[in-house]
């Protein structure tokens, strides 16, 4: 009887301290995240790991053994280096769509002999009974749908992203959160995803084309977002009507 009600309880507690938690953000307005190492977006063990050691130079040269520039490398290979992600999105479909459907259905039996019993049927149904048609269904059906789509979006953001973890054939998984707080409106932009450190320019950057199993969300919350999301009871009716 007490594991119920202990239950009952923590789950008043928590719709409180949500309740509690939008009454402060309306209130207030959206307050920022604290800044921390980005590893909610893409769930890793972090494991850090120590920088290679320099190599000498070859006899009688300025070049180090594997060197793949004159200079040091500047471009992101290790866990907790930074890089910058340019996203630039432009894309438009359109797609239109019809479908015609009709169908008839057309079926009789019936039964000449049965064990002598048509005849009983005969005394029982005199008006109509005809063994040669004793069962008939007819159907048809006809269905026609219309659809389009139409949808252009276009996104030009660039956001610095940490790398958090190396995979075993040397993959950079990289991991970006970016706000901006403008009076009462806060947007976010965050980028996850793997890039291979041969796709990272010499400017240390990389088009999110090039990011594979790409998380790219940008949106939201504040005055405006609020006014223009539908209230939850509307979209609770919308999505349950049978209607």
């Amino acid at each position: 009887m007490r594991k119920p009600a202990v239950l009952a309880a923590l789950a008043a507690s928590a719709l409180s301290l949500g309740a509690c938690s939008t009454v402060v953000e309306t209130v207030r307005g959206p307050e920022l995240a604290p800044i921390g190492y980005p590893a909610q977006l893409v769930p890793v063990t972090q494991t850090y790991q120590a920088a290679p050691q320099p190599r000498s130079a070859s006899a009688n040269s300025l070049w180090r053994t594997g060197a793949r520039a004159f200079f040091g490398d500047q471009r992101a290979r290790n866990i907790g280096d930074i890089l910058t992600v340019s996203i630039r999105i432009d894309d438009r479909a359109q797609t239109s769509n019809t479908t015609n459907r009709s169908r008839t259905n057309d079926i009789t039996g019936g039964v000449t002999n049965f064990f002598g019993l048509e005849n009983s049927l005969g005394r029982a149904f005199p008006g109509g009974f005809d063994p040669q048609a004793l069962v008939g269904v007819e159907g048809s059906s006809n269905a026609n749908g219309t659809g389009s789509v139409s949808r252009a979006e276009r996104v030009d953001l660039t956001i610095a992203a940490v790398v958090t973890d190396i995979l075993s054939n040397g993959n950079l998984v990289i991991q970006g959160r970016q706000e901006v707080r403008t009076n009462r409106e806060l947007r976010e932009l965050t980028v996850a995803g793997i890039v291979r450190p041969e796709d990272i320019s010499s400017a240390n950057t990389i088009a999110h084309t090039q990011i594979a199993e790409a998380r790219i969300s940008y949106g939201g919350r504040g005055d405006i977002s609020r006014v223009q999301a539908t209230p939850a009871a509307q979209s609770l009716v919308e999505r349950f009507s049978p209607f």
